[in-house]
């Protein structure tokens, strides 16, 4: 039996995540996701201490549109999800695979030291997880 690759959050994550102030309206966030061909944007912490929101299209789908509120008057503190579940970098994915399932979530803000490094979805981290379970050889995962 071969020895499988030990495979962390940070080498799958989508790195740099978009940021967005939570006193911005939906639309500017709308704007903001569109601009940088994302579906998610992390938003910042006010102060030190303070921990980090996440606001997704479905957030603006369910808590807006669906509720006629207005884009440029509702701002994303109001919708946004806060604080999020976040996985260390350095995590196997196979730990956070388990603790996304665990709560019902698709997606996680991976942090480094504290910091918003990256997104990373359960989606990616499933395929490759696939790919390397599959693979013959644990160079072959690489």
């Amino acid at each position: 039996m071969s020895e499988r690759k030990h495979i962390q959050v940070r080498e799958i994550m989508t790195p740099m995540p978009v940021p967005v102030d939570g006193l911005a309206t939906v639309r500017e966030a709308l704007d903001r996701m569109r601009e940088a061909k994302v579906r998610s944007l992390v938003v910042e912490r006010r102060r030190p201490g303070d921990e980090f929101g996440i606001i997704v299209v479905s957030d603006i789908a369910n808590k807006v549109i669906a509720h006629n509120r207005s884009l440029d008057r509702t701002n994303v503190y109001e919708i946004m999800s806060k604080p999020v579940l976040t996985v260390d970098a350095s995590m196997e994915i196979k730990y956070a695979i388990r603790l996304l399932s665990k709560f019902g979530l698709s997606r996680s803000l991976v942090v480094d030291h504290n910091e918003a490094v990256g997104f990373v979805t359960l989606r990616d981290m499933v395929f490759r997880y696939i790919d390397i379970i599959d693979a013959p050889h644990s160079d072959a995962a690489s």
